[in-house]
């Protein structure tokens, strides 16, 4: 059974490519390579192109007459989106719809949706469940919110079937090394804290004022290859025809930054340099999720603690040259 991904060569992606065909589904991916990777492609199909092309969408579409649709393809940096909102609302808001027009003049079929803990925004309460308020405070967040919506919208007026999943922090890498994360510049804070204990650099924490236990902030993490389980869950539940939600995929629970330097420093065996920098407009305390729902509907539920994430995360990065 194939199933088209789009943004199958990025980070997220390829990690879900894998998970599907070890269930022997066939990933059929779609990828324009702007931020994603050729080599990341081993696991089905590549074909190049952008997702707002409808003429490209549609005849690969026509080609492979996928069961499911996976939607990945998306910038996702918080702050470039802030410098740059039309770039977020052009790629991520503007090329999903005609992404989704393109499909469901192909034909309808069940979408799951890679979006993001962003769309809630400053939380009023913590953990955070799926029913908080939605307000994002970043071009990024809204991008992914103006997503779930259409995909919401077409449900009522097209019957698509869709699942948004809202995940935390994605982190780690595959388990038996064949593809990490590499991104280019790089944002995430465990690879940055990697990337620092090998090259001695000092690596910036963004303000040590805030009001958790040790001034930094403090974020849930959760592995790719948990992430990639629930994606696979997440297409099995509606090829079964089962009813359309949105979710969150988390830890429920949270690490500060110093949490995580300390845990790299254990598992690098190396001393991390650290230098406390300003606050980043927007950044919340602690974002901490609840995922009942992933438990209940999709029987999800994450089984790699933060060690397990960074470890799997420096042994990639020990293997792969690009990470040097």
């Amino acid at each position: 059974m194939r199933i088209l991904v789009t943004g199958g060569a990025g980070y997220i992606g390829s990690h879900v490519c894998k998970a599907l065909a070890r269930k022997e589904y066939e990933p059929i991916v779609y990828d324009n390579l702007s931020r994603g990777h050729r080599w990341a492609v081993k696991w089905g199909l590549l074909e190049e192109g952008d997702i707002g092309d409808t003429e490209r969408v549609g005849a690969v579409l026509r080609k492979y007459r996928p069961a499911a649709l996976m939607h990945f393809a998306a910038y996702t940096s918080v702050g470039e989106s802030v410098d740059n909102p039309q770039l977020y609302y052009s790629n991520n808001v503007d090329g999903s719809a005609a992404l989704l027009r393109s499909m469901i003049a192909v034909e309808v079929v069940p979408v799951v949706f890679s979006s993001s803990a962003a769309v809630y925004g400053i939380p009023q309460s913590v953990p955070i469940p799926e029913d908080h308020p939605l307000d994002p405070v970043s071009p990024y967040g809204l991008s992914k919110l103006k997503v779930e919506k259409m995909l919401e919208n077409l449900g009522r007026t097209d019957g698509l079937q869709s699942i948004s999943l809202r995940y935390f922090n994605a982190a780690g890498a595959d388990g038996e090394g064949e593809i990490g994360e590499s991104h280019e510049p790089e944002t995430h804070l465990i690879p940055l804290a990697l990337k620092a204990a090998r090259s001695g650099a000092a690596l910036k924490i963004f303000g040590a004022d805030y009001e958790t236990p040790d001034g930094t902030c403090i974020r849930d993490y959760v592995h790719v290859s948990d992430i990639a389980d629930a994606h696979v869950r997440a297409v099995e539940h509606l090829l079964k025809g089962r009813a359309s939600f949105v979710c969150n995929l988390a830890n429920e629970r949270g690490y500060s930054v110093k949490e995580v330097v300390k845990t790299a420093e254990k598992v690098s065996g190396k001393l991390i340099k650290t230098e406390i920098v300003s606050r980043r407009p927007g950044d919340a305390p602690i974002l901490i999720g609840l995922c009942k729902r992933a438990n209940t509907l999709l029987g999800w539920k994450p089984r790699s603690d933060l060690q397990t994430q960074i470890i799997d995360a420096w042994n990639w990065m020990k293997r792969d040259p690009r990470q040097a």
